[in-house]
């Protein structure tokens, strides 16, 4: 028999791995492997979760009119220039797939979120991926490898796994250097969580500029990752194509309700900040104290190197396991010395450290 042969590129890639959710032998594990919500979603999301039961025969609002009005109030955006999709990682997907393919390039940073060659090779085009320099994404690296032949840059900002950023300023200088051509992607999955003055999402980007789509998430700081629910903010002429090669329904009813109501609870929104201000350097100073290295982070994680020998990172994650603890092991993007602890509750992170201690006293 002869199999269908998928087009070229498909097999090149290398399938997505999930952060393991479940550990062999433990009852009751403390998960840190996905950057969720410490805090998990708001009694109101909740709340318009369990009203949703009796409407699941319903087909949803195509153009989630409702939710996008409610993303627009909520950050003081046009809802005309919002498209939702379930998840950003279906926004990644369309965006590749209706401007790349065989004989284009798509480039991105050498720590970038992995979906991004993904999505390229599965629309046949060629990633191209531009070193970072300390672990930050290089606004030159990207612009030197830009060329006649790239039609989009993603940028992760915050980046993912290593909690780094670029300012308002880099990522305008960015878009000012790249070709009049060239689609920049602006993955603010992260944004929620940022506070610092020279940071911008991307929204004064898209507003002003022809060929930047800002791309946000719910799966964050609003913990709606089951849901799979995203969003992202452009010009009109990108909002129309992402509409033309999305499914007719992509966003479910449940999603939609659900987004409106979590967008709704600002006090929840602003705890989780606030928690995530807390022990988010809190764990990066006991980590730090234990002779380890975390990275500057802005996000809702921290990146941990390990030395080399018997205390290395394969060593602490095993050991980790043993303590019912999953953090996130990040080799697939080129960093085996690194493990990422997403943020969780207090009471997680206290066990975290704990273990992290007797593991490296041996």
């Amino acid at each position: 028999m002869t199999n269908p042969t998928p087009r070229p590129g498909v097999m090149e890639i290398e399938p997505y791995v999930a952060g393991k959710s479940a550990l062999a032998g433990q009852q009751r594990v403390i998960k840190l492997s996905s950057n969720e919500g410490a805090l998990g979603p708001s009694p109101r999301a909740m709340a318009a979760l369990a009203a949703q039961a009796q409407t699941l025969h319903r087909y949803p609002d195509g153009g989630a009119g409702d939710l996008r009005a409610a993303i627009a109030r909520r950050f003081g955006i046009d809802a005309a220039r919002i498209v939702c999709g379930a998840g950003s990682d279906e926004l990644i997907a369309l965006l590749t797939k209706a401007y790349a393919g065989p004989g284009d390039e798509v480039l991105y940073s050498q720590y970038g979120f992995v979906m991004y060659p993904i999505s390229t090779h599965a629309a046949g085009a060629t990633p191209v991926m531009a070193p970072e320099t300390g672990f930050r994404t290089d606004v030159d690296a990207l612009l030197a490898k830009a060329g006649p032949r790239t039609r989009i840059c993603f940028v992760a900002n915050p980046n993912n796994p290593t909690g780094s950023y670029i300012s308002a300023a880099e990522l305008r200088r960015l878009r000012d250097g790249l070709p009049a051509h060239v689609l920049l992607v602006v993955d603010a999955a992260y944004a929620e969580y940022v506070s610092r003055n020279d940071y911008s999402a991307g929204v004064e980007l898209a507003e002003t500029c022809d060929n930047v789509i800002m791309l946000r998430t719910f799966s964050k700081i609003f913990a709606l990752g089951g849901l799979r629910l995203g969003w992202g903010y452009a010009a009109p002429g990108i909002v129309d194509v992402l509409n033309r090669v999305r499914g007719p329904f992509n966003v479910s009813s449940v999603a939609q309700t659900v987004g409106v109501a979590a967008l709704a609870d600002l006090a929840f929104t602003d705890a989780a900040r606030v928690h995530n201000d807390v022990w988010m350097p809190w764990f990066a100073a006991r980590v730090a104290e234990l002779g380890l290295e975390p990275l500057p982070s802005v996000g809702n994680f921290v990146l941990v190197r390990f030395p080399a020998g018997p205390r290395d990172a394969a060593a602490a994650n095993a050991h980790l396991a043993r303590d019912g603890i999953i953090p996130r092991m990040v080799g697939s993007y080129g960093l085996p010395d690194f493990i990422r602890f997403t943020i969780g509750t207090e009471e997680e992170m206290r066990a975290v450290v704990a273990s992290l201690s007797a593991f490296m006293k041996g």
